[in-house]
C-alpha cells in the first residue's frame, strides 16, 4: 500500500556521495549533472581516494559550482567501501544517493527516486533505470538500457537511493568483489523493499578502467590488476563474478619471516621482468637468502599471472612510465625475465632497451601462442640474444635448438611453476580407500583431456574421481552431460589451497596428470605443447606424495611421462581397464606412494635454487668478463 512520508527534517534532502579515483577527465561531466537537476536539496560531499592524476585540481576548480559541498582526500587509497561508509558517516540527510565521479544523473534522476522512496511504505530504497555498455565500432554505436531491473545489469551505485541506516558497505580488508551485492544490497534488502522508478534517469558510463572491469575475469581483471591499478600491497580476500575466490591471507599464510641461516654472503640484486604465474610466493626464498628484489610487472595480466604488488615479499615495483632511468638508478646485477607468452614484449623491449646488464630468460609456455600472435620473433631474440636461458626440461631445450642458436649458451633447465618446499608437509592423511576398499583418484583443476563418456568407462572400473575447482560454474556442461549412473564416482569439492595440499589430496590414491594421446613419434618437431609441457599439477600431485595417472605414450616424445619414469613415480595406462587392474594392485601401489613420498621434494623451488644462484653468478661472470674485453 502507498503511502507519503515526512519529507521535512531527516528525509527533507539528500546527500549524494561521490567517490573518485583518478578520473579527473570524468568528474567535470559528473559535477555537471548534479548541478542540473531538478530536485535541489542536496549536498555533495566528494571523497578522493588518494589520486595520483590531476583529480585534486580539477576538483579544486569546481568546488565553487556546488553551494553545499565538502571535499574529503585520502592519503591513499582505501577502496570504495571505506570511502563510501566515511561518506554515510558524515551524511547530514537521512537519504543517501551516490555519483561515482565517472558517471551521469539526467535531471529528473534525484526527483524521480525521491518520490519513488518516500512514497512507498516499507521501501528502504528506490533504483532508476540506466543506460550502460556504450559500445562504439565500424557497424553500429549504440547503448544498453535496463528500464530497472535488479538483475541485468546488476544494481549499480548510480541508479539507487537509499535510507540512512545501520547497514555499511564492507570494506577492503573483508572483502574486495565486483558484487555490490555481497558489498551491500543484500543486507540492505533486509530492512525493506527496493521501489523502481522504471524510468531511464543516469548512465553507467561504460570506459576500460571501471572498478567490476578490474576485477571481473569476464572483462580481462584479475586481482593483481585491481591492485596494481589501486596500489595495494595488503593480502586480500578477492570474489570476483567472473573467476575464482581467491584468498590470500590463507593463501600465504606459510610465508613467514626471513630465514637468516640461509642469508647470502654475496647478495645480488635481482630485476625481475614480466610475470611469476602460478606459486609466485617461491621468489620468496631468494630474499630469504638476502638478495634484493627488483618488479618490472607486465601491465595486463590474466588471472594466473601473478604480478605486483606482491604480498608475500619485500619487491620494490618499478613504474614502467621512467623504467630505464629507474633501473640505472638501480644498476642490478642481474635481469631475471620470465614466464610465459604474455611477459615476451616486455621482455623483449627490456632485452633490446640498451641496458648494459646481464639478462636472462626463463620460458614457461608457450611457443605455440606466440606463433600464433605474432610475436614468435620477438621469442627468437630473447632465446638468441638474452645471456643465459633457462628451459623448463631437456624436451624444450632441445625442441627450441631446432630454431633457435644462442649466441650464448649459458643454460640450465628448471620447471618455471616450482611451489615453495613449505607447502610440502611431512604428514599424510589416512586413504580413503583404507576405509571403503574402493580406488580414489583426484584431479585438482580442469578435467584435462576427460571427457563426460571417460567418466562414465572409470565408473564402470569403479574408480572414484574427486574433482577440485570452480567447476559447477565453469564446466556446467560437461557436468551436465555426465551419466546419472556414473555420478556416484565423481565428487565436486572447492579449490584446495597450497597449504592444504598434502593434508587433503594424500588421503588418495593417485592423481591425474593431464590425458593426451600422443602423435609423434619422436619426431620433436611434430610435438604439440601437450608432448613438452610440465602440468603445473604435477606439483601439487608431488605435494601430496601420488603416483601421476597418465596415458602410455611410451613410443612418442613426452616430458612429464620421461620425468615421472624416471623417479618411478608415474602410473601409465592404455585402458581403464588396464589402469583399473593397476590401481587395485595395493602393493604396487602403496611402493609406489612411497617412492612419491621420498622425490617429492624435487618439485619445489629451495630443491634447485642454490643452483638458480650459482647460474646467475656464472652469467653474470661471463658478462663481466665479455664485457671488459671488448674493444673500446
Amino acid at each position: 500500500m502507498k503511502t507519503t512520508e515526512s519529507k521535512k527534517g531527516f528525509y527533507s534532502g539528500i546527500t549524494v556521495i561521490m567517490p573518485t579515483y583518478n578520473q579527473s577527465f570524468y568528474i567535470k561531466a559528473a559535477i555537471s549533472s548534479l548541478k542540473a537537476q531538478n530536485f535541489n536539496q542536496f549536498e555533495l560531499i566528494i571523497i578522493n581516494d588518494g589520486s595520483t592524476d590531476d583529480s585534486d585540481a580539477v576538483i579544486q576548480m569546481l568546488l565553487n559550482e556546488v553551494k553545499d559541498v565538502r571535499y574529503l582526500k585520502n592519503a591513499d587509497n582505501k577502496g570504495l567501501g571505506a570511502c563510501l561508509n566515511k561518506g554515510i558517516k558524515l551524511a547530514k540527510y537521512g537519504l543517501i544517493a551516490y555519483l561515482p565521479s565517472d558517471d551521469i544523473y539526467y535531471p529528473n534522476h534525484l526527483s524521480t527516486m525521491y518520490d519513488a522512496l518516500l512514497g512507498n511504505i516499507g521501501a528502504v530504497a528506490s533504483f532508476s533505470g540506466i543506460k550502460y555498455n556504450y559500445s562504439d565500432n565500424s557497424y553500429f554505436s549504440r547503448a544498453a538500457v535496463s528500464n530497472g531491473s535488479q538483475n541485468d545489469p546488476p544494481l549499480q551505485l548510480v541508479q539507487v537511493l537509499h535510507k540512512k541506516n545501520d547497514v555499511r558497505w564492507k570494506e577492503r580488508r573483508e572483502i574486495v568483489t565486483d558484487s555490490l551485492s555481497l558489498m551491500f544490497w543484500k543486507e540492505l534488502k533486509a530492512k525493506g523493499d527496493f521501489v523502481p522508478t522504471k524510468l531511464i534517469t543516469a548512465e553507467w558510463v561504460s570506459h576500460a578502467k571501471q572498478r567490476h572491469k578490474l576485477i571481473n575475469e569476464f572483462y580481462g581483471g584479475n586481482i593483481f590488476i585491481y591492485k596494481n591499478h589501486y596500489g595495494v600491497r595488503d593480502k586480500l580476500r578477492f570474489l570476483s563474478a567472473g573467476g575464482f575466490s581467491i584468498d590470500e591471507h590463507s593463501a600465504f599464510a606459510e610465508v613467514k619471516g626471513k630465514d637468516e641461516k640461509k642469508a647470502s654472503t654475496n647478495p645480488l640484486k635481482i630485476l625481475i621482468v614480466g610475470e611469476l604465474a602460478y606459486n609466485a610466493d617461491r621468489i620468496r626464498a631468494l630474499e630469504d637468502r638476502g638478495h634484493k628484489l627488483y618488479g618490472l610487472w607486465i601491465e595486463k595480466p590474466y588471472y594466473y599471472n601473478t604480478i605486483g604488488p606482491i604480498p608475500f615479499c619485500n619487491v620494490e615495483d618499478i613504474p614502467y612510465s621512467g623504467y630505464k632511468e629507474r633501473i640505472n638508478e638501480i644498476k642490478p646485477d642481474v635481469i631475471y625475465a620470465l614466464l610465459n607468452n604474455v611477459a615476451v614484449d616486455l621482455a623483449h623491449e627490456v632485452l633490446m632497451s640498451g641496458l648494459d646488464i646481464p639478462f636472462i630468460w626463463h620460458f614457461k609456455e608457450g611457443p605455440f601462442f606466440c606463433r600464433e600472435m605474432g610475436i614468435w620473433d620477438k621469442l627468437a631474440d630473447l632465446y638468441t640474444k638474452s645471456d643465459g636461458q633457462i628451459y623448463i626440461n631437456e624436451e624444450t631445450k632441445t625442441w627450441f635448438s631446432l630454431f633457435f642458436s644462442p649466441e650464448r649458451s649459458k643454460t640450465m633447465l628448471l620447471d618455471g611453476d616450482l611451489p615453495s618446499e613449505r607447502y610440502f608437509k611431512n604428514r599424510r592423511s589416512k586413504k580413503l580407500s583404507a576405509l571403503d576398499g574402493e580406488v580414489h583418484t583426484v584431479i585438482p583443476g580442469r578435467p584435462f583431456g576427460l571427457t563426460p563418456l571417460d567418466i562414465s568407462v572409470l565408473s564402470s572400473q569403479k574408480i572414484h574421481i574427486h574433482l577440485y575447482g570452480n567447476h559447477e560454474k565453469t564446466y556446467r556442461n560437461w557436468l551436465r552431460d555426465i551419466p546419472e549412473s556414473a555420478k556416484r564416482y565423481l565428487h565436486l569439492h572447492p579449490n584446495c589451497e597450497a597449504s592444504n595440499w598434502t593434508a587433503e589430496l594424500s588421503k588418495y590414491d593417485a592423481g591425474w596428470l593431464h590425458v593426451s594421446d600422443s602423435n609423434n613419434f619422436g619426431d620433436l618437431l611434430r610435438c604439440e605443447w601437450p608432448d613438452l609441457n610440465y602440468p603445473a599439477r604435477m606439483n601439487t600431485l608431488a605435494a601430496a606424495g601420488l603416483p601421476m595417472i597418465q596415458r602410455n605414450n611410451a613410443v612418442h616424445t613426452v616430458a612429464s611421462q620421461n620425468l615421472t619414469k624416471c623417479l618411478g613415480i608415474g602410473l601409465f595406462f592404455s585402458t581403464y581397464a588396464e589402469l583399473a587392474e593397476k590401481l587395485n594392485d595395493r602393493n604396487m601401489i602403496s611402493k609406489m606412494q612411497n617412492k612419491c613420498w621420498a622425490k617429492r621434494k624435487v618439485f619445489s623451488f629451495e630443491f634447485h635454487v642454490d643452483n638458480l644462484l650459482i647460474f646467475f653468478d656464472e652469467v653474470i661472470t661471463d658478462h663481466k668478463n665479455r664485457t671488459q674485453t671488448l674493444p673500446r
